[in-house]
């Protein structure tokens, strides 16, 4: 590859890799329907996380912006965000902005003229807070970045995220070793597919699987038929399932049509699997090739079950979730958010202070004992 873009880390990455992990979750709470967003109230989840969780004595509102609810893993996030906040005892205002940016900046404003004392946020756009959170700064409003680091702004206090380049590098080991490619005689036809580039996750999941599969495709040994491999033309807007099948759809019409084999694809999260999948479905006639993802999406675990997708990275948003709770109440008391990462998160105007988790790969083998046994989904679940 070109430009490497997330090489230069990975001696502090494994570095992080000694440090100490993120504790466990709290209980699982089942996926919400995909109803219009806006301010979640679930008193029952606050209820039952209140039974499990011992944090408590804090006080103060709380602000928690996600981007949309048409992915299942930001309902369970504003979820659990939302149960472990109030059990600590915290009042949360939990909005969800449809996926759209101006949405999004105006609910972080009302949160602002609110009374909020701390935001939490999972933006839409990296790119796009930066006014909105100037605001917040003027009022002392620390801001944790969740799971997206929001960019171009120094009113950004925390990150809390996985490892993100990690991510990436575990999908690109995946399709390593599944192909064998330090012994296999090759070469194999790979696709890639990967997230929205206002995501900036997107970029570190890219890197991370890069950094692995690229000395392949330069020796040729893996084959980018459609010749789509930079980041700008393997990226998929809103992450959208419809938008990665279309594509799909006409890789495989102008390079896979006469039967030729796709050995692998590199897809970053589980809706562009499931785009890729839907695709192959209606079109592809060859063998069926490796697929990763992330997120372990209920579809995409039968699928997995069903050997139509290859494995999953599993990033449990329990865990995540006490871990920002643990920060936030750290800081609403008046002290420093825990953090493992002092150098790798440069947000343009600023290194932001970090928390990363370690994620873990799920595949057909290790499903039940990652996803059921952990109380995550239940085996009807996932029927």
């Amino acid at each position: 590859m070109k430009k490497k873009i997330m090489g230069a880390f990975l001696a502090t990455f494994m570095a992080m890799s000694m440090l100490v992990g993120c504790g466990g979750g709290s209980t699982t709470t089942s996926t919400e329907s995909n109803v219009s967003d806006s301010v979640e109230s679930s008193d029952s989840a606050s209820d039952e996380a209140s039974a499990d969780t011992t944090t408590g004595g804090g006080s103060g509102k709380i602000g928690v912006a996600m981007p949309t609810k048409d992915l299942q893993r930001w309902n369970q996030d504003g979820a659990n965000m939302k149960s472990e906040l109030e059990a600590a005892g915290y009042e949360v205002d939990l909005q969800y902005a449809s996926n759209d940016i101006n949405t999004q900046v105006s609910q972080i404003e009302n949160m602002i003229n609110s009374d909020c004392s701390m935001l939490v946020i999972a933006s839409i756009d990296g790119d796009s807070l930066g006014t909105v959170l100037a605001q917040a700064k003027e009022k002392n409003i620390p801001v944790i970045a969740y799971d997206r680091l929001i960019m171009n702004s120094d009113a950004v206090t925390y990150y809390a995220t996985f490892d993100n380049y990690m991510v990436g590098t575990k999908q690109g080991e995946y399709i390593k070793e599944k192909l064998d490619l330090d012994n296999a005689e090759g070469p194999f036809n790979i696709e890639i597919v990967t997230g929205d580039p206002g995501d900036n996750n997107a970029r570190y999941f890219y890197g991370g699987a890069m950094d692995v599969l690229n000395p392949y495709i330069e020796s040729g040994k893996l084959v980018v038929k459609s010749g789509q491999k930079e980041f700008e033309e393997v990226a998929t807007a809103n992450w959208a399932t419809e938008t990665a099948q279309s594509r799909m759809d006409a890789i495989i019409s102008a390079n896979y049509a006469d039967g030729t084999v796709i050995d692998a694809v590199l897809c970053s999260n589980d809706s562009t699997a499931l785009g890729v999948t839907n695709s192959l479905e209606a079109n592809y006639t060859g063998a069926w090739p490796i697929i990763t993802g992330q997120d372990c999406d209920v579809a995409n675990v039968k699928n997995m079950l069903a050997d139509k997708q290859s494995m999953s990275i599993f990033k449990d948003t329990r865990t995540l979730a006490s871990k920002v709770v643990e920060m936030v109440d750290a800081v609403m008391k008046g002290g420093e958010a825990p953090i493992n990462d002092t150098e790798t998160y440069d947000n343009g105007s600023l290194v932001v202070p970090s928390f990363l988790c370690e994620p873990v790969f799920a595949d057909k083998e290790n499903y039940k004992e990652l996803l059921v046994d952990s109380g995550y989904y239940t085996e009807d679940q996932l029927k």
